[in-house]
């Protein structure tokens, strides 16, 4: 019986934290008191529900210093391997409201940020969901199952859950040439390698440098000509055909330059695609890097694609 009232109880409260969400008009989820946490095992040892109450405002600046402090706090007391990634799965807004900190998302909006990363990202109020066993293991299944799909002369970035396509998102890739970079000490060919691989790394606050002079900078000049501060958006680097060749994945300031030969071998993406690639993108998570000329458009056809590194004529 005392086992039941506590079901119960658990339900209730559930049930009005689902109607407080409903209800915000900020569209942030799961407001409740910090106190009603303490009746989150009311369940078997394997299905525990937590729910965090986020007491003041995190911005970007500070927000991976305070998810990887609920990872430690909350990663002894679930039957499962606790991780940053499953935390923010499982309250997926987090994910939309990172994307909303993109430059030109906010610049559709009328708002200028000179410095994303005091943007808040978890308002005061909010609250998270520590996943139990059961959807902790569904997240799990679907990262094992996830494959970054990357074609080259296409420009696309897709991303798999076994074979049904979740995203598919426009990138550039590396420039067809042969420059000598000051990183490496040497000439480097910055096409972009092909290959199959895994998720090595993540950069969670990554330094802009250029390689070929080595200069660090800080600032950068967007698409629109108007100066800002660097975001902090993680790099993730891939390891391809057992080689760490410093090929990473990560966001560009200049989203003009999408669908283009324009770096130095790394593949880039908006600000936006990178909070989603970064969170389907835990370490190990397969990648598969190619050059295929022959494509399917959206409306069925067949196409050839521009050969951008003349891979026919060799």
């Amino acid at each position: 019986m005392k086992r039941l009232i506590q079901f119960i109880f658990a339900f209730v409260i559930l049930l009005l934290v689902v109607s407080v969400n409903s209800s915000s008009e900020s569209g942030n989820t799961l407001v409740l008191t910090k106190k009603a946490i303490d009746f989150n095992q009311v369940y078997h040892r394997d299905s525990i529900v937590s729910l965090v109450l986020i007491n003041k405002g995190i911005t970007v600046e500070n927000y991976f210093q305070f998810i990887d402090s609920l990872v430690k706090k909350h990663d002894p007391f679930t039957p499962y391997k606790l991780t940053e990634h499953l935390i923010v799965r499982a309250n997926s807004w987090i994910i939309d409201t990172l994307k909303n900190t993109d430059y030109y998302r906010m610049m559709a909006r009328d708002s200028f940020v000179y410095n994303q990363k005091k943007m808040i990202v978890l308002p005061k109020g909010a609250t998270l969901i520590i996943p139990d066993s059961i959807l902790a293991e569904k997240i799990q299944n679907s990262f094992n199952n996830t494959l970054i799909d990357v074609n080259i002369p296409e420009f696309k970035l897709r991303i798999y859950e076994a074979s049904n396509k979740l995203y598919e998102f426009s990138v550039r890739v590396g420039r067809d040439e042969k420059v000598y970079l000051e990183m490496s000490g040497r000439i480097e060919d910055l096409k972009t390698k092909t290959g199959e691989g895994r998720i090595v790394n993540h950069v969670l606050n990554p330094r802009y440098v250029n390689p070929i002079n080595s200069h660090e900078y800080f600032v950068t000049k967007r698409d629109d000509d108007r100066l800002t501060k660097l975001p902090q958006i993680p790099f993730i680097e891939t390891e391809i055909n057992g080689i760490r060749n410093g090929q990473l994945i990560h966001p560009t300031t200049n989203a003009v330059t999408l669908g283009k030969a324009y770096s130095n071998g790394c593949i880039g993406t908006n600000e936006a695609d990178a909070w989603v690639i970064y969170y389907h993108a835990p370490l190990e998570t397969k990648i598969k890097i190619r050059y295929d000329l022959n494509v399917v458009n959206k409306e069925g056809d067949s196409i050839v694609l521009k050969d951008i590194y003349g891979k026919k004529q060799k």
